[in-house]
């Protein structure tokens, strides 16, 4: 097999794997455990899932980290850690997902396997320009919608936006912010190659239907 159908091949499987990509919120599950959560999810569709910790100490994170890394195991899912290259390591994850201030992607990459995927969050056009220099994988939109799970953020790229960064690069774009069953399909249909969902899984009264609903979208 050549080169490029190989990486073709490689290319095609990433995309597969980030199309219903949860990211964790403790607070998000409303008195369940994330362990249920995740396996309801994982069981209902979820491609990926991406465990994002800003206030747990880095020995609880690595310990959540290889449980849910342990979890996933078994379905072929990739875990992606947010922002720590070090518990990345430790646990053995698959990818990566940094924000535009965190540890720069050329050092990141150079610190991690070259196995382990790499996806940055962008928050302007200008983010995207410069990522086509960068050794990334996958965009992450951010945010397509106002959230109240992650407020530090830039102003909303809403789907104009969206379809901008589309016309601006080749790379799989995963869309985050604001995203629930009843506008996914509209941002599908703006360009996104995944869909990246917090609250709409974690808070749903059943977290395993709300997955294979964001599922069927893509067999549509």
């Amino acid at each position: 097999m050549s080169d490029s159908k190989a990486n073709g091949r490689v290319a095609l499987a990433l995309v597969n794997a980030l199309r219903v990509y949860l990211v964790t919120d403790q607070k998000s599950l409303r008195g369940r455990t994330l362990t249920d959560v995740v396996l309801a999810a994982v069981q209902g569709g979820v491609t990926c899932v991406q465990l994002r910790e800003k206030e747990m100490c880095t020995r609880d994170f690595v310990a959540l980290a290889c449980s849910i890394q342990a979890l996933l195991q078994p379905f072929q899912v990739p875990l992606i850690i947010n922002d720590r290259l070090d518990v990345a390591l430790a646990c053995g994850a698959q990818g990566v997902h940094l924000g535009q201030s965190d540890m720069p992607v050329m050092q990141a990459r150079q610190l991690l396997p070259p196995e382990v995927f790499l996806g940055l969050s962008v928050e302007s056009l200008d983010d995207v320009v410069r990522a086509a220099d960068q050794p990334v994988d996958y965009l992450g939109v951010s945010p397509i919608y106002a959230t109240p799970t992650k407020t530090d953020t830039a102003a909303p790229w809403g789907l104009a936006g969206l379809r901008q960064v589309r016309a601006a690069t080749r790379l799989p774009l995963v869309a985050i912010g604001g995203i629930h069953l009843s506008n996914a399909s509209e941002v599908l249909q703006a360009g996104a190659d995944g869909l990246a969902v917090v609250s709409a899984i974690c808070s749903a009264d059943e977290p395993g239907a709300a997955a294979q609903f964001i599922q069927s979208l893509f067999r549509r």
